[in-house]
């Protein structure tokens, strides 16, 4: 049987507007990955900064 993925659901915050805009799964084998990605914001509609967020 196989065993079950190490993956969690997190959201990604924008740092300019804290709104929650993007949802992916990370990988919490080894510890919560802090890591920032510039990604599109339809609220401030330009790219920034987006954090993980848990709910």
């Amino acid at each position: 049987m196989a065993k079950a993925a190490k993956r969690e659901y997190v959201w990604l915050q924008c740092k300019e507007c804290n709104s929650l805009n993007y949802r992916t799964s990370v990988n919490v084998m080894g510890g919560t990955p802090k890591m920032e990605l510039s990604k599109y914001c339809r609220k401030e509609r330009k790219h920034t900064l987006h954090k993980i967020k848990r709910k």
